[in-house]
């Protein structure tokens, strides 16, 4: 850790330099922030997998944003390509042309997919490609005759996204407690967590009761009746890391296939590399109805996102009068795509895949070393570059933190206070009780840069912990 990067003497509840929300520039300014309390740090520029504040301080991205900025910061063979096809083409309206980077990227990115996966739909963000998938899911049904299929099954302690659509089939109170008369009410099931087991089981004792629970609710709610299933590989924001056994996806597929119900696999986060291979589902030989993706796909250097169809979703499309009713006005956009195309050029011509793989083997060691043992630590988990670590009030019980000890804002600002970005989160154990950390660091992390993100975290929880009020 470079010592010069580290804000000593800033409290841990923070934003790193102690700023808050007053008569700042940003309070006077005309953003409309998502943190109305506090400052935002401005950050002025990025290089590699570090970013840069407007008074000089540098911090390791160890959350790529959001599991975004795949590639790091400052790619300049990317900032090329992105200034010669805006002088080529930056748009087309995808109601009536397509373009030559829009097909490019589609053949690409079907070259690359789990098996049977023929057909992209391009979007331009996560919200929009869960979206989109479910809307495809219900006219599938509707274009084979099965009106009444409209439901659509989730997990408890999820997350698909911030539109209303996405968000109705979320699982996290939190985020969907101020709509919740605008949604519609989706049917949940049990969350895999070998940690947390709903079901009381260890991993030697597990029998698949969560995948199990999906068979439950069709039952229960009329398989005539539900259209899809949605879920993430590896999860994400809501309980980042948690990765279930292998048997868990060949019973939900089963279960899919009997009751006639749509598999959506949301890789939104786990996609595009971020697992150690292209897409996570690849590491369990099963193969979803509909895959969705964004974040990495662009690496943060545009707004991308798509869904990956079976080709029987395109051929019942086509057999049915109005086609897909359904589209986005930047859906193919070929600024956008020209970058998802050099995103995944760079990734293999640079063997990225094999780095995210041993740096996350890294990660996982070092941090298992460095705080495995650590009182507040719960659990560290994760596959490839997308990690998560939860923290516990007591590790013997496992008891979470209460809410108002808000420790997932105290452990990211004294992160950012040792010169470390994370992504902090909460609600892992009952949608508002539960913190975490996600970790997603860029693909091109090397070794050192690795040591660096253990030796902050680290110093960052001893901080909280002397500074902690319980």
């Amino acid at each position: 850790m470079n010592a010069g990067n580290r804000i000593d003497n800033a409290p841990t509840g923070a934003y790193g330099v102690g700023r808050s929300m007053s008569t700042t520039a940003y309070h006077r300014s005309a953003l409309f922030l998502r943190d109305l309390a506090r400052e935002p740090i401005e950050i002025v520029r990025g290089e590699g997998v570090y970013l840069f504040d407007d008074e000089g301080r540098r911090y390791l991205d160890g959350a790529s944003g959001a599991a975004v900025a795949s590639l790091g910061h400052g790619n300049a063979e990317i900032a090329d390509v992105i200034s010669q096809q805006a002088r080529r083409l930056a748009y087309a309206h995808p109601s009536k042309f397509a373009t030559r980077e829009a097909l490019e990227l589609g053949q690409k990115m079907i070259e690359r997919a789990p098996d049977g996966l023929t057909r992209v739909i391009f979007t331009s963000g996560g919200s929009e490609s869960n979206e989109t998938a479910i809307k495809l899911a219900r006219q599938y049904h509707l274009g084979r005759g099965n009106a009444n299929k409209y439901k659509v099954v989730t997990r408890r302690t999820s997350y698909h996204g911030a539109t209303l659509g996405a968000l109705a089939v979320s699982g996290q109170i939190g985020r969907r407690q101020p709509f919740a008369p605008m949604l519609l009410a989706q049917p949940m099931i049990a969350p895999t967590s070998c940690y947390r087991c709903p079901f009381g089981q260890q991993p030697e004792s597990c029998h698949l009761e969560c995948a199990d629970d999906l068979e439950t609710a069709l039952l229960n709610e009329g398989p005539e009746n539900v259209a899809a299933f949605i879920a993430e590989p590896i999860v994400g924001s809501s309980a980042p890391g948690r990765v279930p056994p292998d048997a868990y996806w060949r019973r939900i597929r089963e279960i899919c296939d009997t009751y006639d119900v749509v598999f959506i696999a949301d890789e939104v986060m786990s996609g595009n590399g971020r697992s150690g291979r292209w897409w996570a589902m690849q590491h369990t030989d099963v193969s979803p109805d509909l895959l969705t993706t964004a974040k990495g796909i662009g690496a943060g250097y545009t707004p991308l996102g798509a869904v990956l169809a079976r080709e029987e979703f395109h051929a019942v499309m086509q057999s049915v009068p109005g086609n897909f009713r359904h589209g986005h006005t930047y859906s193919g956009n070929p600024l956008s795509c020209t970058v998802g195309s050099k995103v995944i050029e760079i990734i293999e011509r640079d063997g990225l895949l094999a780095n995210v793989a041993a740096r996350g083997l890294q990660l996982q060691q070092r941090l298992d070393e460095a705080i495995g043992a650590h009182p507040y630590v719960g659990s560290v988990r994760g596959r490839g570059l997308l990690m998560g670590i939860e923290f516990v009030q007591d590790r013997a019980t496992k008891k979470p933190f209460p809410v108002e000890v808000d420790f997932r804002t105290r452990f990211s600002h004294a992160c950012l206070a040792e010169g470390v970005y994370v992504y902090q989160g909460g609600g892992n154990v009952d949608g508002r009780r539960g913190d975490h950390a996600l970790l997603a660091p860029p693909f091109i992390l090397n070794e050192a840069q690795a040591e660096e993100m253990v030796t902050g975290i680290t110093r960052a929880l001893e901080r909280v912990t002397r500074e902690l009020p319980v």
